[in-house]
């Protein structure tokens, strides 16, 4: 398999967790892509010029993260990523929606900073997403959330863990700040599940539990 990304991409980086959690590192090959060539491969295959992309052994193409994890799930026994059926299964879906939420908004307020001319960005849209990204950290955290499940986190888990690194990396919202039993959460995280070290973006700041 093939997977197009990009070292910075949250919505990459769950889908290199999840890899890593289902044992499955050794059937992927990942791309370097930059979505702005016009001329990538991912390109030829996700018409949108998204990432990440998924393209698997027999040629089918997968997209967008939210159904490459659902593929990735199914292929590596289902039931472990997310559940099968029932109200455990809506809930992880749920909280994954939150956690991509989170990614696009941060995602956008980059974007406005650097694809707008200076001085042309739009502060009232910034503005917006931040609110976006700190109302759900507040949600996070009157939820009280601790990491218990080991080596074997769900998507929403996966989810958490990319959030709060991508918003160290771009430093769009101080997580900490709406949401500090978070240290506890990423320091239980990243000691328990594989491939969080091996998968963390290049350039992020130090942390004790980075």
């Amino acid at each position: 398999m093939k997977l197009f990304s990009a070292g910075a991409s949250p919505f990459g980086r769950k889908i290199k967790l999840a890899l890593h959690v289902l044992n499955l590192t050794g059937d992927v090959q990942v791309i370097a892509t930059d979505t702005s060539q016009p001329d990538s491969e991912n390109r030829k295959h996700n018409p949108l010029g998204k990432i990440p992309t998924l393209l698997t052994e027999d040629g089918t193409v997968i997209y967008d993260s939210r159904v490459i994890i659902d593929y990735l799930n199914e292929r590596g026994g289902g039931n472990i990523l997310v559940p099968a059926s029932g109200n455990d299964r809506v809930n992880v879906l749920t909280r994954a929606a939150l956690m991509d939420g989170i990614m696009d908004a941060a995602i956008l307020v980059v974007y406005e900073g650097r694809m707008r001319p200076e001085g042309m960005q739009v502060q009232s849209f910034v503005d917006y997403q931040r609110g976006k990204i700190e109302r759900a950290l507040a949600a996070i955290e009157a939820g009280k959330p601790v990491y218990s499940s080991g080596k074997t986190p769900n998507a929403a888990e996966i989810g958490l863990a990319c959030v709060i690194d991508y918003l160290d990396l771009r430093g769009v919202v101080n997580w900490r700040d709406h949401a500090p039993s978070l240290t506890g959460y990423i320091t239980e995280f990243s000691k328990a599940v594989p491939g969080y070290h091996d998968t963390l973006p290049e350039g992020i700041a130090a942390a004790d539990w980075r």
